[in-house]
Order: structure tokens, then sequence, then C-alpha cells
């Protein structure tokens, strides 16, 4: 049991949209990550998500709105509710997520960005 510095994790990788994973509570992760640009429409069927943000200013895309989801902020998207996360003006955001081990990425969706596994860091 050691104090993890989110920020210090957050400066170990730059590759955009690729989760990495910094502890495990009980079955859920805690993932960084950094974005930039637009995601790709997804759901998680089984699986709520919760999205913190450290840095910047997310855009979380629903079908039927846009949610700012500012510094110091966090938004949950509950499970089978389709959500697209985004960022404006080039700005790179960086987050915290909270979610299941066995959490898809992309859920059932197949993309380029779609990724299987999360580096330890």
């Amino acid at each position: 049991m050691k104090a993890i510095n989110i920020k210090d994790k957050h400066a170990l990788f730059s590759k955009q949209w690729h989760p990495h994973r910094i502890a495990m509570v009980d079955n859920m992760q805690v993932i960084l990550a950094k974005i930039k640009g637009e995601f790709v429409w997804h759901s998680h069927e089984n699986e709520d998500e919760l999205f913190q943000v450290v840095k910047g200013t997310l855009y979380m895309q629903f079908r039927d709105r846009t949610e700012v989801v500012k510094e110091g902020e966090i938004i949950v998207v509950p499970k089978g509710v389709e959500h697209n996360p985004s960022t404006k003006n080039d700005e790179e955001v960086h987050l915290v997520l909270f979610e299941k081990l066995d959490t898809a990425h992309t859920g059932n969706v197949k993309h380029e960005k779609t990724q299987t596994e999360y580096p330890n860091i």
C-alpha cells in the first residue's frame, strides 16, 4: 500500500485513447487515460463507467445532449447508455476512470481505437 500520484502516473505515457491501469479495487480497475479529439460511439451493456477529469474539459456526448465535464468533476455513464467522449480545440484531456475489470474499451464496437490490454503503470 502506497500513495499513487495521478499526475506523476499521467507523465509516464503519451499515447492517447490508450488506458493504463494504476490500481485495482475488488473487481474494479482504476485507469488513467489521455484523450484528444473524438472517440467512438459505444455503450457498455452491463457496466457503468465513472470518468473524472484531472486536466482539461471533457465533452461527453450522448445522443440527445452533450455534458461538459470540467477539471475536478466526474460523470457516471450508466450501463447501456450510448456515449462518445471528446475534446475540443485540440486540447489533451487527462482522465481517471473507474470500471469493472471486464469492461470492454469500446463496448461491442470494434474500432481502430479499441484497446484490449491495459498496461499496468
